[in-house]
């Protein structure tokens, strides 16, 4: 709680920054006020804003279609092995990538698919012309997703196995005696028993959605250029703490924010129509 307090709700007040030409040997009370013409700046003549946003707004849609079902498909395949002991190894197997830090996920990535990396080695070893992956920006959004799937794909799966837990056996034995097979079943029994925590995790998925993964994407802007790498977080780094623009960088951060809070009351309004409970009652 205390940690919750300090690092969110006490940091909140450094919003204020937004609305001063926020200057840090000056300090907050000092600095000039400048009322929302940090606002105006990015809305108004920054291409490089928009291009993040962009950027971002793409990632986010391809994240959304590709990453968020994968633990869900992945969780209804380990629920479909027999034997709980090899369920048990392959479930620590796939956990082990989700503590591993960014920046030991992205070398590996860039030994096996860099220039010189393990892939490249192999195909000049054979006769063929090496690829260019890590540092391509026609393919740079497929790389971050594939990574984000080999990282976090196996952690994710945990919700989603204890809800499959909790679904009551008794219903396949009854389907299965109304000659259901396990398509049926799963379509029938198990994606609806998983209904509630798949909408309440897509509701905080859209809460943070803007949020695309900075250190993975920082770490590998470099070689790709700021043109198609430069999202919402790494455009608030690099111009706050890289180039001091300070006030800028917090007015965009608080629009994302509020962007972020209007998803999740947008999205847990529309689940309370359908008849879901969402992230909080009516």
């Amino acid at each position: 709680m205390a940690l919750l307090i300090v690092f969110h709700y006490v940091a909140l007040a450094g919003n204020v920054i937004a609305f001063q030409d926020y200057q840090p040997f000056l300090g907050i009370r000092n600095s000039l006020w400048v009322g929302f013409e940090n606002f105006s700046v990015i809305f108004t003549s920054d291409p490089d804003f928009w291009n993040a946003v962009k950027n971002t707004l793409i990632l986010t849609v391809i994240q959304t279609v590709f990453v968020f079902p994968m633990p869900i498909a992945l969780a209804l395949l380990l629920n479909s092995l027999l034997s709980e002991k090899i369920k048990r190894v392959v479930q620590s197997v796939l956990y082990l990538p989700h503590f591993l830090s960014w920046v030991i996920v992205v070398a590996i990535f860039q030994q096996m698919l860099g220039g010189t990396g393990l892939l490249n080695n192999f195909l000049r070893a054979h006769g063929h012309q090496a690829v260019n992956i890590i540092s391509n920006p026609d393919i740079f959004f497929g790389l971050l997703t594939s990574q984000v799937i080999w990282k976090d794909t196996g952690w994710s799966t945990i919700l989603f196995l204890a809800a499959l837990s909790q679904i009551d056996a008794s219903l396949y034995e009854a389907s299965a005696v109304d000659g259901a097979g396990r398509w049926r079943q799963m379509w029938h029994i198990t994606l609806p028993g998983l209904r509630g925590i798949i909408i309440l995790l897509l509701i905080l998925k859209l809460g943070d959605s803007l949020s695309v993964g900075f250190e993975q994407i920082i770490l590998q802007q470099p070689a790709v250029g700021t043109e198609v790498s430069e999202v919402i977080d790494t455009y608030v780094y690099n111009n706050g703490i890289v180039g001091g623009s300070w006030g800028i960088s917090t007015a965009v951060g608080l629009v994302k924010g509020v962007i972020g809070v209007a998803l999740v009351l947008g999205a847990n309004k529309l689940a309370h129509v359908f008849g879901e409970s969402g992230v909080y009652q009516k």
